[in-house]
């Protein structure tokens, strides 16, 4: 066996007892510096916390960068989704409220810009006949042009877009037949057609003529009864007439554009039964010729970006009296 030293009962107690007093106070100690660390800790993810409220930053997981798919911030869907009123951003033009109290609102303006530019890549398609109820005629043409090469298709997009715009300030809802991004046409049945669709108030076929170098003036084109081939076009004959009355005296004084020197006697006005956008029409139709392209002096108008201007406003002044003397009539 081992030997060991010898101690008695109470020696050892006293031992144990000076021991225990030298560790109390440095496990006090021990514990007073852990608190101080993790205290400093604590105030620190505060005052993290508290920056990143300040900054307008989320805590947690997302710090700056794209949100979370679904869960985005609510300046950015604010922003992205909605107005101050709280309705989608954008909607306000497209809206209902968007018109209300204009005078125009609640009524259909169908635009109809004559010929199209690309016409003249498709001939086949265009030169086509189409049935017109008391015969038939090409699909569409290529139109006229300046003596200077000024195509009537430029012209009559330029114009009919101003004249949308002039409409749709006064609350209209305006519908084009083309707006120069189709391959050709439409044919002339179509354009007739998309009037009919769209219910239209009031509807207009936008040209300009190509009569002789020394003819001038402007005239507006208007419907003839046609009743044969199963179609009846008589019910728009009367307030198509009215229609054009209108038109030709706000485009007179819009314009200052004289009445066409070489049609009807100089009165201003046709009344035809050959051209397909008036005899197919079920809703109130005209045309106009807003001047003649082969002339010297009315070709330097239409090429006049100020003399289109006048003429949309004519053309628009026109459409909105017949469209509002309408409206107090029916009602």
């Amino acid at each position: 066996m081992t030997s060991e030293q010898h101690t008695s009962p109470r020696t050892r107690g006293a031992t144990l007892v000076l021991v225990l007093a030298a560790l109390v106070p440095l496990c006090f100690a021990g514990w007073l510096g852990w608190q101080a660390i993790a205290g400093e800790g604590a105030k620190g993810a505060a005052s993290g916390s508290a920056s990143r409220a300040a900054a307008g930053q989320p805590g947690g997981d997302h710090v700056g960068g794209a949100s979370p798919s679904g869960s985005g911030s609510a300046s950015s869907t604010a922003s992205g989704t909605s107005g101050a009123s709280g309705a989608p951003s954008g909607s306000a033009s497209s809206s209902p409220s968007g018109t209300a109290g204009k005078p125009l609102a609640g009524k259909v303006i169908v635009i109809d810009p004559g010929h199209n530019p690309n016409n003249v890549d498709h001939p086949s398609e265009i030169n086509s006949n189409v049935f017109i109820g008391n015969g038939s005629k090409e699909c569409d043409t290529t139109g006229a042009s300046t003596n200077a090469g000024y195509p009537e298709a430029q012209f009559t997009l330029d114009v009919a877009r101003r004249v949308r715009t002039l409409l749709q300030a006064e609350g209209a809802k305006v519908v084009f037949t083309q707006d120069g991004n189709t391959p050709w046409g439409p044919c002339i049945t179509e354009r007739a057609a998309i009037g009919n669709r769209a219910h239209a108030d009031a509807a207009i076929s936008i040209h300009a003529d190509g009569a002789g170098a020394s003819d001038y003036g402007f005239h507006v084109i208007m419907p003839s009864a046609v009743t044969s081939g199963g179609v009846d076009n008589s019910a728009i004959v009367a307030p198509s007439h009215a229609l054009g009355m209108d038109v030709r005296s706000a485009f007179a004084s819009a314009t200052g554009e004289h009445y066409a020197t070489y049609i009807n006697g100089g009165t201003g006005y046709d009344i035809r039964s050959d051209l397909g956008g008036l005899n197919l029409s079920t809703v109130p139709k005209v045309f106009i010729e807003c001047a003649n392209m082969r002339d010297a002096d009315d070709a330097a108008k239409l090429t006049s970006s100020t003399w289109r201007q006048s003429a949309a406003q004519g053309i628009a002044n026109g459409l909105s009296q017949f469209v509002l003397h309408e409206s107090h009539t029916s009602g």
